[in-house]
């Protein structure tokens, strides 16, 4: 390809996409940050191979992907039976994942659906194989055939049929069944009202109005802590403890993974002002929530808010 400055503003359209594939591969935003820097890193050493044309999106696919492997490698395999089995799970800011869409001059570009990105099925597909997470997500999530799969792991089509196969079998035997849950990439008038429900009892303190929006067999699980509460008397210590913290809440809604999600400010006894504290991010059924996944406040700014409320 001719000319840096081109190369550059072609790669960079494709930035936030990559970050997103990353993601689902790796289930780390900031490992993900990472892996992108070094796709850019390796595209930029051999820029001079690079095609200006429709060719650049899958040669950029096939470093990041790479790079996953790579990290993959690196990283000690584990069972993950649960959130609380990857300690490197983090949230991915909506807001963010909206700037992935189709543009005139971007057909290729693949919306993020919610099947795709919730913390269900990025922690599920942390089951599979590096090789077959990879072949599942070219494959189902964004569209490509198996010759382009095959390209771009450079293997054989068979291969790669084959591997998606088995991802499908792993998941099929792990998918949990789910009730009512919405397919769309926005909130629903259920997941709005729970989530302001939510906010509400939280910064008054309300622990029984909490307790009423959980289904019986509520799940909490706080990554990086290998910690689960199943089912309501397990987590019923956890709310009344919780909502009557050393200080007073503020929460403000926002989404994460195309899930509710609330965002707690915290003011301690004797300070003035509200501090970043922890996202709690929901998953409805059946009209109650199902499940609370709560990470500490590292991605507030990734989510566009405020270190601080006055």
């Amino acid at each position: 390809m001719s000319g840096d400055a081109t190369f550059t503003t072609l790669a960079e359209r494709h930035r936030r996409e990559l970050h997103v594939h990353c993601y689902r591969m790796l289930a780390s935003f900031e490992e993900a940050e990472d892996a992108v820097q070094e796709t850019f890193l390796r595209a930029w050493r051999h820029r001079d191979s690079a095609d200006a044309g429709p060719g650049l999106r899958a040669w950029l696919y096939r470093i990041a992907t790479n790079v996953c492997l790579d990290a993959l490698r690196r990283r000690k395999r584990r069972e993950v039976r649960s959130f609380a089995d990857l300690p490197w799970l983090q949230p991915y800011p909506d807001r963010l994942l909206d700037e992935v869409a189709p543009r005139d001059d971007e057909p290729d570009a693949v919306v993020v659906e919610r099947e795709t990105i919730e913390l269900a099925y990025v922690a599920m597909i942390q089951l599979l194989p590096a090789r077959q997470r990879a072949v599942l997500i070219m494959r189902e999530v964004l569209g490509w055939s198996a010759a382009e799969t095959a390209g771009l792991l450079e293997t054989s089509v068979a291969s790669v049929n084959s591997a998606l196969q088995r991802a499908r079998a792993t998941l099929d035997e792990h998918r949990p069944a789910r009730e009512g849950a919405p397919a769309g990439a926005e909130l629903d008038a259920t997941e709005q009202e729970l989530l302001a429900g939510f906010i509400d009892m939280h910064m008054r303190a309300d622990a029984d109005g909490a307790v009423a929006l959980l289904r019986e067999d509520v799940r909490v699980t706080m990554p990086p802590q290998p910690m689960v509460f199943q089912g309501i008397q397990a987590v019923l210590p956890l709310i009344a403890e919780g909502i009557p913290a050393p200080g007073e809440w503020r929460l403000v809604p926002t989404r994460a993974n195309r899930m509710p999600t609330a965002a707690s400010y915290l003011r301690a006894h004797g300070d003035t002002e509200f501090r970043a504290f922890k996202f709690d991010v929901l998953r409805i059924e059946d009209g109650q929530i199902a499940e609370i996944t709560t990470f500490d406040h590292t991605l507030f700014p990734a989510f566009g808010l405020a270190p601080t409320l006055a």
